[in-house]
C-alpha cells in the first residue's frame, strides 16, 4: 500500500527535484528533513529538528485528528493543494502530500511528508481557466448584470430613484413606491418636482459638488407623498457619468428620517416647555414662549390660546357651558401671512362645543384636525383656507377637573392624526395648568407675606423663599449683605447656584424631600459668595402648600462660618499630634486601633490561619545578581504576593528576606480565614509559575500553614512595628520550613477545617522539635 501512495505521488507531471520532504514523529515534530525544505515554509526558521510542524507550516493546525488517523494506518493519504507562499516578493505554490510509516512498534510510527512546488503548473492552470472562462464570464454578466441589478434594486429597503440631468424619473424601486404612494407608471418620465418642491436647487447642489468630484449624503430633504402629506428622506445622491455632457443620470438613495426627526422635535419641545415654565416669572411672560417654543419645535406655524376670562387667571370647575371663549394670544410664523385670519380670530368668541377650541373645551381632551378647511368652523374655515392653513390641533390646560384653557396650532400642511404627539401634548397642558396654579398661589403667598416683610428685614438670620424650580421669590436684607448678590443678579439665579458643590447633591435631595412634605428641623449647608467666599449655614426649611401642591420653600439659616473654622483648626492640631506617633506603616485597623485607643496596642485572636512563604534557592539565584536586581526581582515577587493579600482581604505582617509571612482573621475576624489563606497558598504558586515563565526564572516555592490562637499588636515604642506571638506562628514557619519544595504543608488543624471543600495528599508523620511528632498533609487543590 505504501508503495501504491508514494507512486501517486511521483507519477505526477513534475520532475524529482521539485519535492521535498519532512519525517514527523508521533508529536508533529521534526525528525528528518530535505536539504531545502524551507523554502517552501511560511517560517523557514522554525523548520529545525524537535520543532513542531505547526509552527513552520501553519496549515497543519487543526488537521490533527487527519495526522492521528493517518498514523494510526487508519487513513493512506491526504493532501493541501494550491498553498500560497510570498517567496522574495514573488507568489509560489505548493502541494503537501502526507502519509505514514507505520512501525512494528505502534510507538514508533511516523508521518513523512511531501512537498512539491507546483507554481508554474497553478500559473498556466489559471492561465487556461481564465482563457476558458474569460469569454464566458463576460456573456454570463453581461445577460446577468441587468436583473442582478433589478433584484438589488427592488429588493432595498431604502427608496432609490434615477433621473436625467434634467430631474426627469427614470427609474424606481418598490421602497420608493412605497414611501411617496405613486405607482411606477406614475413616476415614470415624470418631473422631480412632483415629489420635490424645489428640484431644480437639489439638482444644481448635486453637479456642482460632481465637479468637485464630491457625493452628497445624508442630504434632509422635505418631500411630498401622493396625498400631500410631508415626509422628511436623507438622500445619498451621486452623479453617473456619460460620455456626452448634459447626459447624466443621478442617483438618489432616501430613507425615511420623519418618525426620527418627530422623536427629536417631542424631545426638543418638551425640554423646551420645562425650561421656560422653570425660568418664566409670570403666567403673561410664559405664555407666548410656550407658543412660539411649540410652533418652532414641532413645524407648526400659527399658536393660539383660548381662555374665558381676558387672561388666565381663574379657573372653571366641572362642565361649564357659560364659558365663552376668546383668544387672547397668538404666536404666528414670519413664512405665512395671516394677518386676515389673526384679525378674524380676535373677533371671534366660542361656547362650549362650538369650533375647534370649544369642543377641545368641553371633552376635556386633546383633538386633531387632518384639514380645517373641511372641518365645518363657519366662521374660520374660509379664512383659514385663504390664509394656507390645513392641519390643526389642540388641547385643553387641564389640571385635575380644573380646566383654565385651550391651546390650538395651525401647520400649511395636511397631516394626519398623530397620536403620539396629542399624548405628549395633553401632558405638556397638565405641565401648563400645574405652573398656572403654582403661580397663582405663589402670588397670593406673596401678597400675604408682606405684612412680615419688615420683620424679615431687620432679622439677623438669612431668610429666604423659593419656588418648586428653586428660583428665588424673596430674600432678606441679612441674606444680600452676607452674600453680596444684587437684587438683578437674584432674579436671574436658583438656589442651586450658590450652594457650595460638596453640598450640592445632599441639598437637591433634601429640597426633593420638602417638597414632598418632609420637614427639617436642623440642617446643615455651605453657600458660596459673589466673590467666591464660602459660607457655613445651619437652620431649618419648610414647604408652603396650597391645595395640595407645592408652591415654595422656605429657610431660615444662621451664619456659622466662624465656628466652624475655630472646631476645624483644632481638630487638625490634634489630628497632627496624634498621627505623629505613627512613623511606621501599620495594618489600617491596627492604625486607627492605635489613634482611638492608644492604650490598648495588643489583643488575642482565638481564630487566625498564618501562612509562610519561602523562595526556594532564592539565596543562591541572589549571589550571582547585583543588589539592585535583587531588589527589583523580590519587589515583583512580593508585589504579586501583595495583591493576593488584598484580593483575598487577608494581612501581610512582615517579609524577611526571601520569606513572607500573612494571616487571615485578624484584625477583622472572620470564620473563613483557613479557606482564604487555603486560596492565596494555591495561587501563590500559580503565580511563581507564571513569573518563571515571563522572567526565564526556575523559582519554587515552600508554603506552610497552621490555624490557632496568635497575639497581635505593636512593639517598640519608638518605632511601631505589628506582630504576632504565639504557638500557632511557630507552628506555622515549622509546616514552611519542614516542607517540601513546591508543595503546601498544613497541619492536622487546618486539614479538620479545610478536608470538605479542598483536596489533600496525607504526608504521614513528622519531627517537630519541642512538639515530638505531627501529622501534616499536602494541600493539592480545591474540589470542584
Amino acid at each position: 500500500m505504501k508503495d501504491q501512495l508514494l507512486n501517486r505521488i511521483f507519477n505526477k507531471p513534475s520532475l524529482p527535484d521539485k519535492f521535498e520532504h519532512l519525517e514527523l514523529d508521533d508529536n508533529f515534530c521534526i525528525i528528518n528533513k530535505s536539504e531545502q525544505v524551507q523554502r517552501f515554509a511560511d517560517s523557514p526558521e522554525e523548520v529545525i529538528r524537535g520543532k513542531d510542524i505547526r509552527l513552520s507550516f501553519p496549515e497543519f493546525i487543526g488537521l490533527e485528528k487527519i495526522l492521528q488517523a493517518i498514523l494510526r494506518g487508519e487513513q493512506q493519504l491526504f493532501e493541501l493543494e494550491a498553498i500560497g507562499r510570498r517567496s522574495n516578493q514573488k507568489y509560489i505554490y505548493i502541494n503537501i502530500y502526507i502519509i505514514g510509516n507505520q512501525h512494528e512498534n505502534k510507538f514508533r510510527n511516523q508521518l513523512i511528508i511531501f512537498i512539491e512546488n507546483v507554481t508554474n503548473k497553478f500559473i498556466l492552470k489559471q492561465s487556461l481557466a481564465q482563457q476558458t472562462y474569460e469569454e464566458k464570464l463576460r456573456m454570463d454578466a453581461l445577460t446577468a448584470y441587468n436583473n442582478y441589478m433589478e433584484k438589488i434594486i427592488n429588493s432595498m429597503p431604502d427608496a432609490l430613484l434615477v433621473t436625467s440631468s434634467k430631474g426627469n424619473i427614470k427609474k424606481v424601486n418598490n421602497a420608493a413606491q412605497e414611501l411617496f404612494g405613486f405607482s411606477e407608471e406614475e413616476l415614470i418620465n415624470r418631473p422631480l418636482s412632483l415629489i420635490i418642491d424645489d428640484d431644480h436647487f437639489l439638482i444644481e447642489s448635486i453637479f456642482k459638488n460632481y465637479y468637485f468630484r464630491q457625493n452628497f449624503h445624508n442630504l434632509e430633504v422635505v418631500c411630498r407623498t401622493k396625498t400631500r402629506e410631508k415626509r422628511l428622506i436623507a438622500f445619498s445622491c451621486s452623479v453617473i457619468p456619460k460620455k456626452i455632457q448634459g447626459l447624466e443620470d443621478i442617483v438618489y438613495i432616501g430613507r425615511d428620517i420623519t418618525a426620527r426627526q418627530y422623536r427629536e422635535q417631542r424631545t426638543s419641545t418638551q425640554y423646551a416647555i420645562t425650561r421656560i415654565l422653570s425660568e418664566s416669572q409670570s403666567v403673561k411672560q410664559a405664555i407666548p414662549q410656550i407658543l412660539q417654543s411649540i410652533c418652532q419645535n414641532l413645524g407648526w406655524h400659527l399658536g393660539e390660546l383660548w381662555a374665558p376670562s381676558q387672561y388666565i387667571s381663574t379657573s372653571v370647575q366641572g362642565h361649564s357651558i357659560n364659558a365663552i371663549l376668546r383668544c387672547v394670544e397668538i404666536w404666528s410664523s414670519r413664512v405665512i401671512s395671516v394677518r386676515e385670519f389673526k384679525a378674524i380670530t380676535w373677533q371671534t368668541t366660542y361656547t362650549p362645543g362650538i369650533g375647534l377650541p370649544g369642543r377641545i373645551w368641553i371633552r376635556r381632551l386633546p383633538l386633531w384636525i387632518k384639514d380645517i378647511t373641511e372641518d365645518g368652523d363657519t366662521r374660520r374655515s374660509q379664512p383659514a383656507a385663504e390664509a394656507g392653513l390645513h392641519a390643526a390641533f389642540g388641547f385643553p390646560i387641564l389640571d385635575d377637573s380644573e380646566i383654565l384653557g385651550v391651546m390650538v396650532f395651525f401647520s400649511r400642511d395636511v397631516q394626519p392624526k398623530d397620536k403620539d404627539l396629542l399624548k405628549m401634548m395633553g401632558s405638556i397642558g397638565s405641565q401648563i395648568a400645574q405652573f398656572i396654579k403654582r403661580k397663582q398661589a405663589e402670588d397670593a403667598l406673596i401678597e400675604s407675606e408682606e405684612r412680615y416683610r419688615d420683620l424679615f428685614e431687620n432679622a439677623n438670620d438669612l431668610i429666604q423663599s423659593v419656588n418648586v424650580y428653586g428660583r428665588f421669590l424673596y430674600v432678606n436684607l441679612a441674606w444680600q449683605e452676607t452674600l453680596g448678590y444684587s437684587e438683578a443678579e437674584i432674579a436671574n439665579m436658583t438656589i442651586f447656584d450658590i450652594i457650595h458643590p460638596e453640598f450640592k447633591q445632599e441639598c437637591w435631595q433634601r429640597f426633593y424631600r420638602v417638597l414632598s412634605g418632609e420637614k427639617f428641623d436642623q440642617v446643615k449647608a455651605a453657600f458660596v459668595t459673589k466673590d467666591g467666599q464660602t459660607i457655613f449655614l445651619e437652620g431649618n426649611i419648610n414647604c408652603k402648600f396650597s391645595e395640595g401642591h407645592p408652591v415654595a420653600v422656605r429657610g431660615i439659616f444662621r451664619n456659622v462660618t466662624q465656628r466652624i473654622a475655630a472646631e476645624e483648626a483644632l481638630l487638625r492640631h490634634q489630628q497632627e499630634e496624634t498621627e505623629s506617633l505613627l512613623l511606621n506603616i501599620l495594618p489600617t485597623a491596627i492604625s486607627k486601633e492605635l489613634k482611638e485607643e492608644s492604650a490598648n496596642i495588643a489583643e488575642e485572636f482565638a481564630e487566625v490561619t498564618v501562612l509562610f512563604a519561602d523562595i526556594v534557592g532564592f539565596t543562591e539565584i541572589a549571589a550571582s545578581m547585583s543588589a539592585i536586581q535583587v531588589v527589583n526581582l523580590l519587589n515583583s515577587i512580593f508585589s504579586t504576593f501583595d495583591c493576593l493579600t488584598e484580593q483575598y482581604g487577608l494581612e501581610r505582617i512582615k517579609n524577611i528576606g526571601d520569606a513572607y509571612m500573612v494571616v487571615g482573621g485578624l484584625p477583622t475576624r472572620r470564620p473563613d480565614h483557613a479557606q482564604a489563606i487555603a486560596l492565596m497558598a494555591l495561587h501563590i504558586q500559580t503565580a511563581i509559575a507564571l513569573f518563571n515563565t515571563e522572567n526565564n526564572q526556575n523559582f519554587n516555592i515552600r508554603i506552610g500553614i497552621h490555624s490557632g490562637s496568635v497575639v497581635a499588636g505593636v512593639i517598640d515604642l519608638n518605632k511601631f512595628t505589628c506582630d504576632l506571638w504565639g504557638d500557632t506562628v511557630n507552628l506555622a514557619n515549622c509546616m514552611e520550613s519542614q516542607g517540601i519544595v513546591g508543595k503546601i504543608q498544613v497541619t492536622e488543624d487546618t486539614y479538620k477545617s479545610l478536608c470538605n471543600e479542598f483536596l489533600f495528599q496525607k504526608r504521614g508523620e513528622i519531627e517537630i522539635k519541642g512538639k515530638g511528632k505531627m501529622t501534616t498533609y499536602f494541600l493539592v487543590g480545591q474540589k470542584g
